[in-house]
């Protein structure tokens, strides 16, 4: 199967890693993966902020740079909650109502991929310890992606998953949001942090890095002892 990836703009610049991770799983899974080095955002930044003639000049960038007849794969619910849900918003009725709606069938989370296409729940990776999953506010209330996640995270050979009290619930980090409220972010993460420190946990683990970049910041200044993991990362460890 061939597919295009997207990178987001965020975890090209600080998570590059994690994006080198998600390729090698789909490699694995026996996918020929295409990146388009043209790629630069979605558009979602600018959207959420208002500016929405901005958002339709990086998003006809974006519809342009990928193949409409391949799956699209994006390892950020909120990349692809952009595409799948406010896309609409900017190209419906236009000239690229079509390819709009053809690129927006083919898109897929990382996760949701790796379960309902590729039908891939173990890729035997192996990672020892303790780990409780945090849904991102995108991935759960925009994507509708739950139980993925945590069925890819089942078959990992070592790693026992435990749920935090409420997973449910905003980490703070929302994009401008931690920027603008900065005491309520604080206040956000530090409840999420301790209810996972609750779990006795050694990982928290997310689908989302803007979430995980929060949490960790957190976790760095208060000194826990606590690691972060994208799950690309979690699912290429141990081979």
């Amino acid at each position: 199967m061939i597919v295009d990836i997207f990178i987001p703009c965020f975890m090209d610049q600080m998570y590059p890693g994690t994006a080198e991770n998600m390729v090698k799983v789909l490699e694995k899974c026996g996918c020929e993966v295409h990146y388009n080095p043209e790629q630069t955002c979605c558009g979602q930044v600018a959207f959420n902020a208002g500016f929405w003639d901005e958002a339709k000049e990086v998003g006809v960038k974006f519809i342009n740079e990928f193949s409409k007849s391949k799956y699209l794969v994006i390892p950020s619910a909120s990349c692809a909650g952009m595409i799948k849900n406010y896309y609409y918003e900017l190209f419906h009725n236009s000239a690229l109502h079509n390819e709009y709606n053809q690129m927006k069938d083919n898109t897929y989370e990382f996760a949701d991929f790796m379960v309902n296409v590729l039908k891939k729940t173990d890729v035997g990776a192996t990672l020892e310890g303790v780990a409780t999953y945090h849904d991102s506010c995108s991935a759960l209330r925009e994507y509708r992606l739950k139980n993925e996640p945590r069925e890819l995270l089942s078959h990992v050979k070592g790693l026992e998953l435990r749920e935090m009290n409420e997973t449910d619930v905003c980490c703070g980090f929302g994009g401008q949001f931690a920027a603008k409220f900065d005491a309520i972010a604080s206040s956000m993460v530090e409840q999420k942090v301790e209810n996972a420190i609750e779990t006795n946990a050694e990982y928290i683990i997310s689908t989302d890095s803007s979430c995980l970049m929060h949490i960790e910041s957190y976790v760095k200044k208060k000194k826990h002892n606590l690691k972060i993991m994208h799950l690309a990362d979690v699912l290429a460890s141990g081979w």
